[in-house]
């Protein structure tokens, strides 16, 4: 996702950042649901099923076995219950920003988003790895979680590259040379 070293890391063993967006302003990490298909798509999909089973209840129905129907309609109902679920959290995201001295934090789940904003230098990153360890970003006394969307190998990239970006003397946007 971006081009360019971890903060701080020039000459011998430099490493590509696999997270880090720089910008002119400061660095942006971004992680999402990999979603395959558009709450659109899935829409048209879902949609497309229910007139199948529809159209397929309705011969039944006419060949006297009404029975068939009211299962049909439960069918649809679980298929509008999995869009809905789905289409809540199809565009959940963590965001972690850093500029101008100040680190900004957003984790969007379903129809909730929380924020941490604080001065860098505030900033603790915990991750003790594990296979549903998340990061953790600890500011004075609140805390939040990022990493959902990342496997186990990305998440402790992700907590080298901000321990990189938050360690004293690094610039934001700081981008360390490219590779």
């Amino acid at each position: 996702m971006y081009t360019g070293a971890i903060p701080g890391q020039r000459g011998k063993g430099m490493r590509q950042a696999r997270f880090l967006s720089a910008t002119t302003d400061g660095s942006e990490w971004t992680s999402r649901r990999n979603c395959a298909l558009t709450p659109t798509q899935l829409g048209v999909f879902f949609g497309s099923l229910g007139l199948v089973s529809l159209v397929i209840a309705s011969a039944w129905a006419a060949m006297g076995a009404w029975i068939v129907v009211p299962f049909a309609c439960i069918e649809i109902g679980a298929l509008a219950a999995a869009f809905v679920v789905y289409g809540r959290h199809a565009v959940d995201f963590d965001r972690i920003v850093l500029d101008a001295g100040r680190l900004r934090v957003e984790s969007a789940s379903g129809p909730s988003t929380r924020c941490l904003e604080c001065e860098r230098g505030r900033v603790r990153v915990e991750y003790g790895g594990g296979r549903r360890g998340l990061v953790r970003l600890v500011a004075r006394d609140e805390a939040i979680e990022v990493g959902r969307f990342l496997l186990e190998q990305d998440r402790a990239d992700l907590a080298k590259e901000l321990r990189a970006a938050l360690r004293p003397g690094v610039g934001a946007g700081q981008s360390g040379g490219t590779a």
